[in-house]
C-alpha cells in the first residue's frame, strides 16, 4: 500500500514549510496498521516506536488498537502520554539499566525481551513475575541493515535463559529477529525453526513456553521490488504449520519501518551542483546527519524524484548532504541520474520515507536542526 502523496504534494504546495521537511500522512499509518492486524489475525502487534515517534503518528496506531515496542524510559512515556495502556508495551530492548527496568515496570509494563544472564536476573528483580522473551541469534540471510553480533544469544544460551527466567519467577518465551529492512523470506523459516527446537527443549526441561516474538524486519520497497505484506504472512503461517504442528503460540510482532515508510514523503532542495570529474556531485540540504543516515554504506537507496518540471536529459550523479563532514555523502556507488538543468534551489521529493529519518537526525551536527516533520490527515497536527 502507498501513500496517499498527492494529499502531502497539496500540504507542501500550500505551506511551503522551508526545507529539508518530512510529511507523514497518519490515515496511511492508521490503514497500514488495519493492513497488517488483517495479515496477522490474533497476534499481538507492537510498532517500534523508533521508526518514527512523532506524537501524531503514535495517536493513530492507538486508535488503530496496536500496541508499542519501546526501547527506553523515554519511549514509555511517551507512548503513555499519547494514551497506549501500559500492558500494550513491550520493552523489546535487551540493554538496559536497572532502573529503567524499574521505571517500566512501576509504569505497568510487564512484557520485556533479554539475551543476558545479568539481564535476567535484573529483570527478575525489577520486574517479578513478567513476561520475557529470550532473543535468539539466528544463522540467517543478512538483511539490508544487519544486527550483526549485537542482539541475541546462541540456542544452547537461550535455553540457559530460558530456564533462568523460570526459576526467577518470570514467564519466559522466545524472540527472534531477521534484521532490519528484510526481503528474504527464508530468514523467518530458519527463526521459526529455531524457535521450535528450543520450545521442545524447553518443554523436555519442564518449562512451557507459549509466547514466540517474531520482531520485525518487514521490508518496504524503494527503487527495488520486495515481497508484499501478504506474502511474508503466508511464509509465517507455512513455518509455524511446519515447526509447531500441534499447539501454535501466541504470537508477537514488532513491525516498525513497515507501517510508516510508505506513509511519508521528505522534501529537499539543492544547495549546489559542482562538476568533478565524469559526474556532477549535487549537494542537498538532507544528509546523513539530518535525516538519512539509512544511506550509510548506501543501505537504503531512496527516489529522488524532481519536483519542479526539467526539459532535457539526466545524466550520473554523485549525492551528498550539506555538513562539512566529509562522511556525509549518501551516494556515490549507486547509479543516479538527475536532469541536466538541475540547478540550486531546486527542490526534490523522496517518496517512502517516513521511517528511521526524523528519529535518526542529529540533534545540531553543525547548527543543523533535526528534520522538521509535519503530519497530515485525521491524526495530523498542521
Amino acid at each position: 500500500m502507498c501513500a496517499d502523496y498527492h494529499r502531502i504534494r497539496r500540504f507542501l504546495e500550500e505551506r511551503d514549510p522551508p526545507t529539508p521537511c518530512l510529511v507523514v500522512d497518519t490515515d496511511v499509518v492508521a490503514a497500514r496498521a488495519a493492513e497488517f492486524r488483517v495479515a496477522f489475525p490474533g497476534a499481538l502487534i507492537r510498532y517500534a516506536v523508533k521508526a518514527n515517534p512523532a506524537p501524531p503518528v503514535l495517536d493513530a496506531l492507538v486508535a488503530a488498537g496496536l500496541g508499542f515496542d519501546v526501547a527506553g524510559p523515554a519511549e514509555v512515556a511517551l507512548c503513555l502520554e499519547r494514551g497506549a495502556d501500559p500492558a500494550d508495551l513491550a520493552y523489546g530492548n535487551p540493554i538496559k539499566k536497572p532502573r529503567d527496568i524499574a521505571y517500566a515496570y512501576e509504569r505497568g509494563v510487564r512484557e520485556f525481551t533479554s539475551d543476558a544472564a545479568d539481564d535476567v536476573d535484573h529483570l527478575g528483580r525489577h520486574a517479578p513475575g513478567s513476561a520475557v522473551s529470550i532473543r535468539v541469534v539466528l544463522e540467517a540471510p543478512d538483511s539490508v541493515t544487519p544486527f550483526g553480533r549485537k542482539f541475541g544469544c546462541e540456542p544452547a544460551e537461550a535455553l540457559d535463559l530460558v530456564l533462568r527466567a523460570a526459576a526467577g519467577g518470570l514467564r519466559p518465551g522466545i524472540a527472534f529477529h531477521v534484521g532490519s529492512q528484510q526481503p528474504d523470506l527464508a530468514a523467518w523459516e530458519i527463526g521459526i525453526a529455531t524457535a521450535a527446537k528450543l520450545f521442545a527443549e524447553a518443554a523436555a526441561q519442564g518449562v512451557t513456553l507459549t509466547r514466540l516474538n517474531l520482531g520485525g524486519g518487514f521490508a518496504t520497497a524503494h527503487r527495488t521490488a520486495v515481497p508484499s505484506l501478504t506474502s511474508y504472512a503466508a511464509k509465517i503461517a507455512s513455518a509455524l504449520a511446519t515447526h509447531f504442528p500441534g499447539e501454535r503460540p501466541e504470537l508477537m510482532l514488532e513491525p516498525g519501518r513497515v507501517l510508516v515508510a510508505d506513509a511519508g514523503l521528505l522534501r529537499t532542495e539543492v544547495v549546489l551542483v559542482a562538476p568533478r570529474g565524469e559526474r556532477r556531485w549535487v549537494y542537498l540540504d538532507i544528509g546523513r546527519y539530518n535525516g538519512l543516515a539509512e544511506a550509510e554504506n548506501e543501505a537504503i537507496a531512496y527516489r529522488f524524484e524532481p519536483v519542479e518540471p526539467h526539459a532535457g536529459p539526466s545524466r550520473p550523479v554523485v549525492l551528498a548532504g550539506p555538513t562539512c563532514d566529509g562522511d556525509d555523502v549518501l551516494y556515490q556507488r549507486t547509479p543516479y541520474e538527475l536532469p541536466l538543468s538541475l540547478r540550486t534551489g531546486d527542490r526534490l521529493d523522496l517518496p517512502g520515507t517516513g521511517a528511521y529519518t526524523a528519529s535518526y537526525a542529529s540533534v545540531g551536527f553543525n547548527g543543523i536542526e533535526p528534520l522538521r516533520t509535519c503530519c497530515v490527515g485525521r491524526w495530523g497536527d498542521d
